[in-house]
């Protein structure tokens, strides 16, 4: 990870990863048959069981869908935006047009089971009368955007202007389910 996160996935070199593990490059050729397989590696155990964590708790009782979409935006923005899984993020977005391979297992592997969660809370919210944008459904990236602004923020600009990611995903709920209202 620290090798593909310092260097970028076309810059890392199979022989600078071997020198940081402190092995021979031909070990890793007994684990991994190229660069790219042992990214997916890294992505496959790094980020996926966070998204099966996040997608694979079932709904507390009880819990509006708002609350539900809240904590999925906690979880991510805790142990994704804010930390090293966010800089493979980040590289994915930068790299993956070069790498359309790359990209590609990371849509399959990440995004569409994201997508596919979030537009099953979208479904339920509309179903419950709590979502009255039906519309929403068909692009569940409008709903995870702040999170991925956040990841972005966070090694672009926090430096000049933190970004209060958790703040900026409630509002962003406001829009979308109607401000909360205080007793």
């Amino acid at each position: 990870m620290d090798e593909f996160i310092a260097r970028g996935f076309a810059a890392t070199r199979l022989d600078d990863v071997a020198k940081r593990a402190g092995v021979a490059k031909g070990t890793i050729y007994l684990h991994f048959k190229d660069k790219e397989s042992m990214f997916e590696e890294l992505i496959r155990t790094a980020i996926v069981p966070l998204i099966s964590r996040l997608w694979g708790t079932p709904p507390q009782p009880g819990a509006s869908v708002r609350d539900m979409v809240e904590g999925f935006a906690k979880t991510f923005i805790e142990e994704v935006a804010t930390t090293r899984r966010g800089d493979l993020v980040r590289l994915i977005v930068a790299e993956g047009p070069r790498f359309p391979a790359v990209a590609d297992f990371y849509y399959r592997e990440v995004v569409s089971r994201g997508l596919a969660g979030m537009r099953a809370l979208i479904e339920l919210g509309i179903a419950r009368g709590e979502i009255q944008h039906k519309s929403l459904a068909r692009f569940p990236q409008i709903m995870v955007a702040p999170a991925l602004i956040a990841v972005i923020w966070q090694s672009l600009f926090s430096r000049h202007a933190p970004l209060d990611a958790l703040e900026m995903f409630r509002v962003h709920l406001d829009l979308i389910f109607g401000e909360r209202r205080t007793t």
